[in-house]
């Protein structure tokens, strides 16, 4: 459990959180004009959407950020092992838990309502402030997933600003199609981070990059399929002359949870009869069971969780 503490930042509206190890979380009202919903700013430009729902119900107190903002707080008692709580002054307490994250040295912190800690080893080495809490000499990146409440993400921003790491991605996903497919006409990526994926690794094949995207981003002739996904739904169009008949194609993206976004993919490329070798991603989240929605088509992932 870690202590938050006001120090008493002389800087004119910018108040400081003091987290024992010598961490600092410089907090300051940036003025948001959307009704009701403040914004706190952390250095570096990230930001922290905060909604002051006036915590009517018993047990849900608001802790009040200098500046007249309100964050709303709930204690749910943090019953699972390895779960920490982070205490804020008054006596709240805030849930963190560790999501998994793949990156060695980089946690990530999932808060209650959907907004994601992206945790960046410093190598400021502190005694006393334990891994996967809030980790001493850490910089924490928050920032609004924008994902509506209850949906979680996992996000590779990360991974895409490392270009070291970056480069062994597309390195394991070339020798695993290059191991498994000794034929292949094209990649094809899903709008829109499997095209960050996709291309550089049809480029390094050799090969063509197709890419599906949401409906009315592409000019000319379409197919077009509409699909449910994890939280509304959604469209997916494909040129109509972007694949040949019998062209082989593998279908890449960053992750599959429900599966989709993927298994309209693959009904598209089939109306245009592609030959789909496989459906590929980095991140299959294996409790929502996406892999078993694409009708026995091949599939890999790098990185399962539960």
């Amino acid at each position: 459990m870690l202590n938050v503490r006001d120090t008493g930042a002389p800087l004119s509206g910018v108040p400081e959180l003091q987290i024992p190890g010598g961490l600092m979380l410089n907090v300051r009202d940036t003025g948001a004009p959307l009704s009701g919903v403040p914004k706190l700013q952390i250095p570096g430009g990230l930001m922290l959407n905060v909604r002051d729902t006036g915590a009517p119900l018993s047990g849900v107190p608001e802790l009040q950020i200098p500046g007249g903002l309100m964050l709303n707080v709930r204690d749910t008692g943090a019953p699972l092992s390895g779960v920490p709580k982070l205490q804020i002054p008054g006596g709240l307490m805030l849930n963190v838990r560790d999501t998994g994250a793949p990156l060695s040295g980089v946690p990530e912190l999932q808060i209650p309502g959907g907004l994601m800690l992206n945790v960046r080893d410093t190598g400021a080495p502190l005694s006393g402030v334990p891994k996967l809490q809030i980790p001493g000499g850490l910089m924490l990146n928050v920032r609004d997933t924008g994902a509506p409440p209850g949906v979680l993400f996992r996000d590779i921003s990360p991974l895409l600003k490392d270009p070291v790491a970056f480069r062994a991605l597309i390195d394991l996903l070339e020798d695993h199609v290059r191991a498994s497919f000794p034929k292949i006409d094209l990649i094809v990526g899903l709008d829109s981070r499997g095209f960050l994926i996709g291309t550089p690794l049809a480029q390094r094949l050799g090969i063509g990059f197709v890419p599906v995207r949401k409906k009315g981003k592409l000019p000319g002739a379409t197919e077009c399929i509409s699909y449910s996904l994890e939280y509304g739904k959604a469209e997916l169009e494909v040129q109509s002359d972007a694949v040949e008949p019998g062209q082989k194609v593998v279908i890449v993206d960053d992750l599959l949870a429900t599966g989709g976004t993927m298994r309209a993919a693959c009904e598209l490329l089939k109306r245009l009869k592609a030959e789909i070798l496989e459906c590929l991603v980095i991140i299959e989240l294996k409790a929502l069971k996406g892999s078993e929605k694409l009708n026995s088509i091949p599939f890999y992932s790098l990185l399962q969780y539960d």
